[in-house]
């Protein structure tokens, strides 16, 4: 199995934590983010993994020299000079995966029970590009998938912005998931980043290939998925944590 963990991010929602070091590195629960992801890709047997990075890039490097029992083949994807976001980030560290197999994708702030060895197999059938899961998780924002859990679309409910490449979405149809941040992607979809920038999101990515390809949503009954967002709200999810 390979992997990508997301870590370029800026950490805003968490300063002033994320002044003096990334997000990757704050602790919750006696662990790092970024250790706390690494074990549990290590615990399903994923010994390939990229780590993009950004923001204090440096202490998340020196962090995995010194932290070398995680037994893992680690590398790094720098985007210090440039921040590339979610879709601009897989893109760049393309060349540092294989071609012939699927990537977990794994946001380091996400902290779930999800049997991740269960759902990466989900996505190694059939012809699926790209699984994402997701959950009933309240927001504003929900991708949006037919019957069959086809990606269609996505909705803003606070605005009633919509995004779907078929002008005629009955929307009403439609199932609205929020996204994980966890999913999986195949190196075949790599021929339409040609169309993209630099920098863009991976789901404004996946919005606009959805009706070419087959990229299909997962949902787990009895899910528990923890974003680990603002500051003030860390004392939360360590009591979360606890249940998992």
């Amino acid at each position: 199995m390979q992997a990508m963990i997301f870590a370029a991010g800026l950490g805003t929602r968490l300063k002033p934590l994320t002044d003096t070091m990334p997000k990757a590195l704050v602790t919750v629960g006696g662990q790092t983010l970024l250790e706390r992801t690494l074990t549990t890709l290590k615990n399903v047997d994923c010994s390939d993994i990229v780590i993009n990075v950004h923001h204090f890039s440096n202490q998340i490097i020196e962090f995995l020299k010194k932290h070398s029992s995680f037994n893992q083949n680690i590398y790094i994807s720098d985007e210090t000079s440039q921040l590339l976001n979610t879709g601009g980030g897989l893109k760049k560290a393309l060349p540092l995966f294989k071609s012939d197999e699927p990537i977990l994708i794994h946001n380091v702030d996400i902290i779930s029970n999800i049997n991740l060895k269960e759902f990466y197999e989900v996505a190694l059938q059939g012809e699926m590009q790209a699984l994402l899961l997701v959950s009933e998780r309240k927001t504003s924002r929900y991708l949006l998938f037919d019957d069959d859990m086809n990606l269609c679309g996505w909705i803003n409910k606070d605005t009633n912005e919509v995004k779907t490449p078929y002008p005629s979405l009955n929307i009403n149809k439609c199932k609205c998931f929020a996204f994980s941040g966890i999913h999986t992607f195949s190196p075949s979809l790599s021929s339409y980043f040609s169309a993209f920038p630099d920098a863009f999101g991976i789901i404004d990515f996946y919005l606009s290939i959805c009706h070419k390809v087959q990229i299909r949503g997962y949902v787990k009954e009895n899910l528990t998925i923890v974003d680990v967002g603002k500051f003030d709200t860390l004392s939360q999810v360590e009591e979360i944590i606890k249940t998992l």
